[in-house]
């Protein structure tokens, strides 16, 4: 092909004027040359030798041909003495020749069609395509005509000087004379006039911008918008032109406008900055290493540059374009790995580009409109996908909106930090929802803007351990919908629930106190201005792990309605006390308890509300519900602050009251709902609160003067309480704290002793816990030697004012009758032991729990003396099944649970007849809920026997079975959740019991009326299938037909939602069985066989 042909005469003859590929940049070479007359020299005699081979060979025809036509076009080829220049315009002339032979051959290149049969190979080459050593020709083609034909005729500071460069270039500079003005900028006109035309070839052009766009750009810069005025050798302004019409210097101005929009931006970024050149202070600060520095640019090219780079900056994409060209020097996004890390590193680069982000460039029009152009953008890189950059860019984005947020309050208010919190405050209680008609179930809030949204709060929130006021309001209307998300969150498996929660944490430890306290009462909803999730709205799971917003869909039944209201607001304000237990060292959970207390004082003061008579006539217009609607709010809230309360003293009770000052606030609240209510608060409330002061009083806190001033805020209080109290032992011990805060404890009455004694025997449990786990953890060596006596256990002396004062308590369950103190004080085991068996039967609901902790722990670690009484312990652990506090049967199941993994033999065979009937010799059955804690019990020891459990098999399915034909329904229910987690124990040891089982199910399933106990039988399939997996087919291989008949039962005849859901996931259980059943995976194994 001629083209072809053509194309590699125009690269060998650029190869013959450059002397070959490697003459620029060698160490020797004729263009190395040391004097500048022998460079002359050689490019005269390239230059000569060029045109001999176009004379003497005819086959370089068609390329003189091309070059006699360029050449025509060409104004500046014609011949002149300047060697230098007559070079350059050869290498120009040739570079054209490449290009249009180029432009011919991809202009009659028909790809061949795609081969099915090689569908993996690659595509042919087009034949335009550059070999290696051709682009390395063409490359030092472009140098040469940069250093030769650009950089020598640009003004001083303008681009990188010629001395910076190679040591040929700055041999270049003493052997090119730019002569005239006029004349210098003819030829830099030519010379980019050629350059722009080469980089219209993809090929051509990609070789030119990636090495010379600096250059190219200089030059575009000086004849666009260079001076046309220069001062004279007398200071004198003369007008002089600068050799370019006003018609080529638009072009200029066009050629670079399209240029800079045309190239990769970070790159164009990077070279303005460069071409921008070092301060002025710089360079003179740096003394003899000044050559090293950038030369101060002028001022003309500076402003031009910075004209722009601010173009650049507020156009789409243009802040990230920015920020790589500026941080990509690093090594970040071109080459990754460790130099991304060094380069996110550099904190001072990032905090230096997010103060130019954060100023308003001279060419905006305002500051308004420069935010809404770039704060879009900010918002962006927070959340850029690249890895090997978003550390540096998010660092970049955080430091720019902080630094906006100080600076430009309004301004970051409403185009940063409003739209990064949109997809929260979009579906806002109270707001108007356009909803059209989206049905039930469409999504409001999409997964990627929750996430997205959550995920630059918490990183701009965290980024500033002083945030500014600013950022604080801005993230208040979100905090409801915040919790309501992480609340959501603890419910199912999702990534957003740690940067919801640092992001609460955070803004209640970085908020003022006030403040603080007002967003936990309007997450509460107890006033304030906290706004939750729309009602129509709810919170869903997202495919992604994260979450999203959709409709509500209609729920049929009142009732149940109701119930999902009164839940959802249950579980707000557990979480809500999980949220203040996350920080234990801050004094915030205490002031909110105490706050609450107050607000449970108002309410007593203000008494409840009462409803008012009100006349109904057939003419009346009011109805019932008006009448009773203004009592129902004041009364919720009440219910809600004691719910508050119980919740708070249930949960973080010891994180409540961390200093004297919020124990004297409790003491205070304690004691003016006392005196506001007139005596209501019981008797056993105002003697441990004023048990609480008696102990600080009595030396248990070293006091200072500042305990003394707040403790004299009781007095007024204690005054009032013993005058008004009908107790004469609380009057008494009132007025005695009184005399005793006013001496400053100097006087202290027999009664404030005893009260504090009586308020210190309240932790006893607790330090004998702590004193029995100490003696269980020593060795024998450890224990004294010798005779033991046997001590004889005294209850701690009470008061007869303290016991008058707090009155009769009425007995708990399981509380130690009389007879058996003397019974245990006979047993054996050390007297921490005797103290934990008599605190086993404590009132006090910590206490007892605590003690049948201790008694676990040293069942747990095999503590002889507790083994000893392992009867005596059991029938402890047994008798506290039956109390009515979690905290206390939970530890008494812990306990039995240990038993029976040390002596199952004992344990199991009393708890299985228990469980069965009422205990033996008792006069009235067991209660329901009581034979349910034993079967939680029994299914926990199950548990901890693992295989051997199938020992007792029988005897437990047996039990289950006699328990799933109870008359409660409750404890059926929970007799076949036992019997299903048995199952799944079992597994392969289940044998012919699985037709029992079945058998069982199957009547449950068909004729019980409670859809709870339906529920359970189907829920025992599903734990049997999930337990058995792929062993199904093979263990339940007589039944799993029955079984499967039966869901396909449920599914047609069963109403119940739950039962229905239950029978779907055992069917998917099923399905998935019995597909790797009848197509295992294959397994693609190689096997190597060495023989011997």
């Amino acid at each position: 092909m001629a083209e072809m042909r053509t194309l590699r005469r125009a690269t060998e003859a650029l190869e013959m004027l450059l002397g070959g590929a490697g003459a620029v940049g060698a160490a020797s070479g004729p263009l190395q040359a040391t004097q500048s007359s022998a460079l002359l020299e050689s490019l005269n005699s390239r230059v000569a030798a060029l045109e001999e081979k176009f004379r003497r060979d005819p086959q370089w025809g068609e390329l003189q041909r091309l070059r006699a036509e360029a050449c025509e076009e060409a104004w500046w080829a014609a011949p002149c003495p300047d060697t230098p220049w007559t070079f350059t315009a050869q290498v120009l002339l040739l570079l054209l020749c490449l290009k249009r032979c180029m432009v011919l051959l991809a202009a009659g290149y028909c790809p061949p069609p795609p081969d099915s049969r090689a569908a993996e190979a690659a595509p042919p080459l087009s034949p335009d395509t550059l070999s290696i050593s051709q682009e390395k020709t063409v490359r030092v083609a472009l140098q040469l005509v940069a250093t030769l034909g650009l950089c020598p005729y640009l003004l001083p500071g303008v681009g990188l000087p010629l001395r910076h460069r190679t040591e040929f270039s700055a041999l270049v500079r003493h052997v090119v004379s730019p002569g005239s003005t006029s004349g210098a900028m003819r030829r830099l006109y030519a010379t980019c006039t050629v350059l722009l035309e080469i980089a219209q070839h993809p090929s051509l052009g990609s070789l030119l911008l990636t090495r010379h766009l600096g250059d190219l750009l200089a030059g575009l810069c000086q004849l666009a918008f260079g001076p046309t005025k220069r001062k004279g050798d007398q200071a004198e302004l003369q007008e002089e032109r600068m050799g370019l019409t006003e018609e080529e210097r638009t072009h200029c101005r066009e050629a670079l406008r399209g240029l800079l929009d045309r190239v990769y931006q970070p790159l164009v970024v990077r070279e303005l900055l460069i071409l921008q050149g070092g301060s002025r202070q710089a360079s003179r600060s740096s003394g003899c290493e000044g050559e090293r520095c950038l030369a101060p640019a002028p001022a003309w090219l500076r402003r031009l540059c910075g004209q722009l780079l601010s173009e650049r900056l507020i156009r789409p994409g243009g802040v990230e374009a920015v920020v790589r060209g500026i941080l990509e020097g690093a090594g970040a996004g071109a080459v990754g790995g460790s130099d991304a890390e060094v380069a996110a590193a550099d904190w001072p680069k990032c905090d230096s580009v997010a103060r130019i982000l954060s100023s308003c460039p001279q060419q905006s029009l305002s500051l308004e409109d420069y935010c809404r152009q770039v704060c879009p953008q900010i918002l962006q890189l927070l959340l850029i996908p690249d890895q090997l950059v978003a550390r540096q860019f998010q660092r970049v984005a955080v430091t720019t909106v902080l630094t906006m947020v100080r600076e430009h309050p309004q301004q970051a208010e409403k185009y940063l930090l409003g739209p990064m919190l949109e997809p929260l405050l979009r579906c806002l209680e109270g707001t108007e929802l356009s909803l059209g008609d989206l049905p039930a179930g469409a999504v409001l809030v999409k997964e990627e803007e929750l996430t997205g949204c959550v995920e630059s709060v918490y990183k701009v929130s965290l980024a500033d351990p002083e945030p500014p006021a600013v950022l604080l309001a801005s993230l208040q209307p979100a905090l409801g919908v915040l919790f309501s998300l992480w609340c959501f969150t603890k419910q199912n498996v999702c990534f957003l629930r740690a940067p919801c929660q640092e992001i609460l944490r955070w803004f209640l430890e970085k908020c003022e106190r006030e403040a603080a306290l007002s967003a936990l009462a309007g997450l509460a909803r107890l006033g304030g201005t906290a706004r939750f999730l729309h009602p129509l709205c709810q919170f869903r799971v997202a495919s992604g792990g994260g979450a999203m917003v959709a409709l509500k869909e209609a729920v049929g039944d009142e009732e149940e309605e109701l119930y999902q209201k009164v839940s959802a607001e249950q579980w707000l304000l557990e979480q809500l006390g999980d949220l203040l237990a996350l920080n234990p060292g801050s004094s915030l959970a205490g002031d909110f308890f105490l706050r609450c207390l107050k607000e449970l004082t108002d309410v007593a003061g203000q008494g409840g509300p009462k409803m008012e008579s009100v006349w109904l006539s057939g003419g009346s217009a009011v109805s019932l519900e008006q009448c009773c609607n203004p009592s129902l709010e004041p009364r919720e809230r009440e219910l809600r602050v004691l719910q508050l309360v119980a919740m708070l003293c249930e949960s973080i009770s010891d994180a409540l009251l961390t200093d004297i000052l919020q124990v004297v606030e409790f003491v205070a609240a304690t004691l003016q709902r006392a005196c506001v209510s007139g005596g209501v608060v019981e008797a056993q409330t105002l003697s441990m609160a004023m048990g609480l002061v008696a102990v600080i009083l009595g030396g248990a806190v070293q006091l200072k003067s500042a305990d003394f001033a707040a403790l004299k805020r009781l007095v007024p209080l204690l005054e009032e309480v013993s005058r008004v109290h009908p107790e004469p032992v609380i009057q008494e011990l009132a007025a005695d704290l009184r005399v005793s805060i006013c001496t400053h404890g100097a006087f202290s009455p027999e009664s404030v002793c005893s009260a504090a004694q009586s308020t210190l025997g309240k932790r006893e449990a607790g330090e004998t816990a702590q004193k029995a786990a100490a003696a269980a953890n020593e060795g024998p060596a450890e224990r004294p030697q010798g005779k033991v006596t046997e001590p004889t256990v005294t209850q701690p002396p009470m008061p007869a004012e303290s016991s008058t004062a707090v009155g009769p308590t009425p007995a708990a369950p399981g509380r130690l009758p009389a007879g058996k103190l003397a019974v245990g004080s006979s047993l054996p085991g050390s007297q921490a032991l005797q103290e934990l068996l008599l605190s086993a039967y404590d009132p006090d609901i910590p206490s007892r729990a605590a003690a049948l902790r201790s008694l676990s722990r040293l069942v747990e670690q095999r503590d002889s003396e507790a083994l000893k009484i392992r009867d005596r312990l059991l029938e402890v652990f047994v008798e506290s099944l039956g109390h009515g506090d979690s905290f206390v049967y939970l530890s008494a199941v812990q306990g039995v649970a240990l038993l029976s993994d040390a002596f199952p033999e004992e344990v199991l065979p009393p708890l299985l007849a228990r469980y069965e009937s009422s205990p033996p010799g008792a006069q009235e059955a067991w209660p329901v809920e009581t034979r349910m804690k034993v079967g939680e019990a029994l299914l926990r020891s199950t548990r901890a026997l693992g295989d051997l459990v199938f020992l007792y098999r029988d005897r437990l399915i047996h039990v289950f079975l006699r328990g799933a034909r109870d008359p409660e329904a409750a404890l059926r229910a929970s007799s076949l959740s036992n019997l299903g987690e048995l199952c799944q124990i079992l597994r392969f040891q289940l044998g012919s019991v699985i037709h029992e089982v079945t058998l069982c199910l199957a009547t449950t399933v068909k004729s019980d009326q409670e859809a709870e106990v339906r529920r359970a039988a189907v829920h025992v399939v599903v734990l049997l299938l999930r337990g058995l997996s792929e062993s199904a087919t093979e263990v339940l291989r007589d039944v799993l037909l029955d079984l499967y008949r039966l869901l396909k039962f449920v599914m047609l005849c069963e109403r119940d939602e739950v039962t229905l859901l239950h029978a779907q996931l055992a069917l998917e259980e099923l399905d998935a069985i019995m597909r790797r059943f009848l197509f295992p995976p294959q397994s693609l194994e190689k096997k190597i066989v060495v023989l011997p």
